[in-house]
């Protein structure tokens, strides 16, 4: 029997989680005492636009996952009212805004991991915080464009079918076992799959599709349940992709499971190169450094080839 939390009229999802407990180890020695998530991107911490997007889907209420050394994502987005008095004395008013925008954005709340167990238990952590409701779980090493509001479409797939959604992207088969791997069937929406079953990072060969999952969910609360009884897997830890699998092979645990397809454009901050490219790519198209750092870099470019 299908409980109360899966009703045909879900309630409105307002929460947010961010797993924010990594090290970063390939960013070191950058992250030796800085957290991989506050790595500017052009002018912002990579964590902001993470934030952002959770905003501007709806969702006011964010619950960051922290760990040892974290403490300035906390820092981030409180005040810093000597920094915002200095400014305002100087008359700076552009600088002051953008010092106030962080610390406005969202109603922000913290708990740590500790013990590093996995993104399964990363997200079993926020439980308490989540309660009965249905939430959203962004991983701040995706940055999604803001022209591309994936989130804002999930939360509107979760609301009119129930259960839980992630996000999917076509990737090279070759690629695959890089990823969470998903098998899926067709809806009538074009952009919209139906999940039957979930593999993390599979061979090429083993792979029952080329839909790749990316580090966007939103998730039933049934998610905690499963979590709990969860035996660690691949890597030794509780991964959150052995959970989503049972809700997508067993509706009545949760609902069912959809997967909304992403065709916008993402960065991907986690790695090295992605991370340069994603701060090239943005750069260039901001108004106020696009359209000098397009001519030095076209310049830089011909010089070098």
């Amino acid at each position: 029997m299908v409980s109360d939390m899966t009703q045909s009229h879900p309630p409105r999802i307002t929460k947010a989680v961010i797993p924010a407990a990594g090290l970063g180890t390939r960013f070191l020695p950058a992250t030796k005492a800085t957290p991989k998530e506050m790595l500017p991107v052009v002018d912002k911490p990579a964590i902001q636009y993470v934030v952002e997007e959770a905003v501007s889907a709806g969702l006011h209420d964010v619950l960051m996952i922290t760990g040892r050394n974290k403490r300035p994502l906390e820092d981030h987005f409180d005040r810093n009212y000597e920094l915002e008095e200095a400014l305002s004395k100087k008359g700076d008013s552009a600088r002051l805004a953008k010092v106030q925008e962080s610390s406005d954005l969202a109603t922000m709340h913290y708990v740590r991991q500790g013990d590093p167990r996995g993104l399964g238990h990363a997200i079993l952590c926020s439980a308490p915080h989540v309660g009965r409701e249905p939430f959203a779980v962004l991983l701040g090493d995706d940055l999604i464009d803001p022209r591309d509001p994936l989130l804002a479409r999930m939360v509107e797939v979760q609301e009119q079918q129930g259960g839980s959604v992630i996000a999917l992207m076509e990737v090279d088969p070759e690629q695959i076992h890089l990823y969470g791997c998903a098998a899926v069937e067709d809806t009538s929406e074009g952009d919209v799959v139906r999940i039957t079953g979930l593999v993390e990072k599979p061979e090429p060969a083993d792979a029952p599709s080329n839909f790749a999952v990316i580090g966007r969910y939103v998730l039933d609360p049934h998610i905690f349940e499963i979590l709990r009884k969860t035996e660690p897997g691949r890597g030794g830890e509780i991964q959150l992709t052995d959970a989503i699998q049972q809700l997508a092979v067993d509706e009545k645990i949760g609902g069912p499971v959809h997967g909304v397809v992403f065709q916008g454009r993402r960065y991907d901050t986690g790695d090295r190169s992605d991370y340069l490219r994603a701060i090239v790519r943005l750069a260039c198209e901001r108004e106020d450094l696009g359209p000098d750092f397009r001519t030095w870099l076209k310049g830089y470019v011909t010089e070098e080839m």
